[in-house]
C-alpha cells in the first residue's frame, strides 16, 4: 500500500505490465492484436499498438530485465518529477520511441515489435539527469559503473546495433526512448540541467 500511495502511477504500470505479459504468454492470439506492426500503423491502422505493444513481452527474460530496470528507477523517478509528469514521460516516450521504427519498417509486412524497452530507457535516462553518479550493475561485470558512463555507452551501443540490424532487438526504440526521457525531464524540471552539471563539476574537480 505504501507504493500505491507514494508512487501510484509507477505501481499501476508495473503490476499491469506483468499481468498482461504473463497473460500473453498463454494467449498467442493476443500478440497479434497487441504487437506494434509498422506496416499497418503507417497506413493508419492499429494505432493503439503504440501503447499496447509496451505491455507485452517476448519471453520471461525480456519481461524480467525490463521490470527489473523499472523497479530500480521508476518509483524513485515518480517521486522526483511528480505523478502526472511520470505518466506523461512514460507513455509519450513509449510512442515516440516507436515512431522511428514505424518509419523504418513501414514497408516490411512481417516486422513486428513489442516490449516496454523504449519507455524503460526513458525512465532510466531521466533518472540519470538527477543522479549521474549512481552505480549501475551490468552483468557479468562484478562492479557498478557510474550512470553517466553507462548512459553514454548505452547510446553508442544502441546506435551502432541499429545500423547493423543483426538481431531481433529494436535498438531504435531503446535509443529514441532514452532521448525522449531526457527531453521530457528537461521540460518538466527546468533546473535539472544545472543540477546535473553541478554534480559532474564537483565529481571532476574532486578527481583532480
Amino acid at each position: 500500500m505504501q507504493y500505491l500511495n507514494e508512487t501510484p502511477v509507477a505501481s499501476i504500470i508495473f503490476i499491469f505490465t506483468i499481468i498482461t505479459s504473463i497473460y500473453a504468454f498463454n494467449d498467442k492470439q493476443l500478440y497479434g492484436k497487441f504487437m506494434l506492426h509498422p506496416y499497418s500503423v503507417s497506413k493508419g491502422r492499429k494505432l493503439f499498438t503504440f501503447i499496447s505493444s509496451g505491455f507485452i513481452h517476448a519471453d520471461w527474460m525480456h519481461l524480467f530485465f525490463n521490470m527489473f530496470t523499472f523497479l530500480a528507477f521508476a518509483f524513485q523517478l515518480e517521486i522526483l518529477i511528480g505523478h502526472w509528469q511520470f505518466g506523461v514521460l512514460y507513455f509519450l516516450s513509449m510512442v515516440l520511441a516507436d515512431i522511428p521504427s514505424v518509419m523504418k519498417h513501414k514497408d516490411h509486412f512481417w516486422y513486428n515489435s513489442l516490449g516496454a524497452s523504449g519507455a524503460i530507457s526513458a525512465v532510466l535516462f531521466s533518472f540519470i539527469l538527477f543522479d549521474p553518479l549512481s552505480k549501475i550493475m551490468i552483468f557479468p561485470i562484478p562492479f557498478g559503473i557510474h550512470a553517466i558512463i553507462f548512459g553514454a555507452l548505452y547510446l553508442i551501443y544502441c546506435y551502432y546495433m541499429s545500423k547493423q540490424s543483426r538481431d531481433n532487438i529494436n535498438h531504435d526504440a531503446h535509443f529514441f526512448g532514452a532521448i525522449s526521457g531526457l527531453i521530457f525531464t528537461v521540460i518538466f524540471v527546468p533546473g535539472v540541467i544545472p543540477h546535473f552539471l553541478k554534480i559532474l563539476s564537483v565529481w571532476v574537480n574532486a578527481g583532480r
